[in-house]
């Protein structure tokens, strides 16, 4: 069983069981302006809240359907993901603990030595890559309830 359909029948699971166990925070997909993870970041902000942080797999899995809810599709997505304060350190822009992960193999690679932000959905795994912060993705913001 490969980590997309896991990652399906655990999405259907907290579907069905309701999202009592989740975070009381509300997720909405920027899909239809791509920009670079900082416009991306200020236009969350002006909005109440911060490109989503990822916790754990079950908040991966919603942040994965509400993409392809709101695109039909599984586009290459910002989160707030950075390390562009200290090479190699992963923090959050909402300032929470970075503790859970879904690199893909190789990664976060820093290629070139410019990538310090985070994107989802990359390549075939939908896993995670860092990439060049001036690279214009849709976001996905998140905020508390």
């Amino acid at each position: 069983m490969n980590m997309l359909t896991v990652c399906a029948l655990v999405c259907t699971i907290v579907a069905l069981a309701g999202s009592a166990d989740l975070p009381e925070t509300k997720a909405e997909s920027n899909e239809t302006e791509p920009m670079t993870w900082d416009k991306a970041e200020k236009n969350c902000v002006s909005l109440g809240g911060h490109l989503a942080s990822v916790h754990n797999f079950l908040e991966y899995c919603r942040l994965e359907k509400l993409i392809l809810i709101t695109t039909h599709d599984e586009k290459e997505t910002w989160i707030g993901g950075t390390d562009a304060q200290e090479e190699g350190h992963w923090i959050w822009s909402d300032g929470t603990t970075f503790q859970y992960n879904n690199w893909c193999p190789g990664e976060p690679n820093n290629g070139g030595g410019l990538q310090h932000c985070l994107q989802m959905n990359y390549s075939d795994g939908k896993c995670w890559d860092d990439l060049s912060c001036y690279e214009e993705r849709p976001s996905v913001c998140a905020r508390k309830m």
